[in-house]
């Protein structure tokens, strides 16, 4: 399997930012990091290597991003602007250094914008607000409203509530969308969504099952049994809806 580290300056970030490719051809998955991970996690879960076959045959290519959430919405230090504006720093970065990297290395791929736990809210915000840049979404046991306290899951923004809050918390949204440009490219975009039954952040997705359809959006919505907030199941889950 082909296998290449890229590490460089980000203008966007102000930093080093690390990175993983697997494959060397095939649809391009942007692969968010599960909360305050890093850019090998997956691999070192075992995650990639599920879809070996895949990857070797030039079917898919693994985009595998490093994090910044333990300096945006996960650091207690800063104030909820502050989070949100590291975390539209990062955005940034994903759009103006990140896919263009892609373009290159992988010329007109069929995108896909994939995660877990937050990294499934990454994976699914940027490509709701992006619909027209992404051809699929895969998010695994994701929460999709930062505001809300799930189980032991805290508001990330300590009630706070402003615009930006507003614009990147898709459950909230999505909901008062009306815009037929957006509702179309959304429609046109593969959505499929997981969570198991057990999780905390359950209620949450039923709500957004309930909004795709409510805005006639075409999706699958998968529960599965028991609590599958582990790498066991997103490896599983991985290998059958990517």
């Amino acid at each position: 399997m082909k296998r290449v580290y890229h590490k460089w300056h980000s203008k966007s970030l102000n930093r080093q930012m690390e990175m993983l490719v697997f494959g060397h051809a095939g649809a391009a998955v942007l692969f968010f990091p599960t909360r305050s991970a890093r850019f090998f996690d997956y691999e070192n879960w075992g995650m990639i290597a599920s879809l070996n076959d895949r990857i070797e045959g030039g079917h898919l290519q693994l985009y595998c991003l490093d994090s910044i959430d333990r300096e945006a919405l996960y650091d207690t230090d800063s104030s909820p602007e502050e989070k949100m504006n590291k975390h539209l720093q990062y955005e940034r970065y994903i759009l103006e250094e990140v896919r263009p990297l892609i373009q290159r290395e992988n010329p007109g791929a069929y995108l896909i914008s994939a995660g877990c736990s937050l990294g499934a809210f990454h994976a699914l915000n940027i490509a709701f607000k992006y619909p027209h840049l992404f051809n699929k979404v895969l998010a695994m046991s994701g929460r999709y409203d930062l505001t809300q306290q799930m189980g032991d899951f805290q508001d990330l923004l300590g009630g706070y509530r402003n615009e930006t809050i507003y614009y990147n918390s898709p459950n909230q949204y999505l909901s008062n969308m009306e815009d037929p440009g957006t509702l179309n490219e959304l429609r046109k975009l593969k959505i499929i969504i997981a969570i198991g039954r057990q999780d905390a952040f359950l209620e949450n997705n039923l709500q957004l099952d309930t909004t795709l359809w409510n805005k006639q959006i075409p999706h699958e919505f998968y529960i599965w049994d028991g609590e599958a907030h582990k790498p066991k199941y997103w490896k599983q889950m991985l290998s059958l809806y990517i």
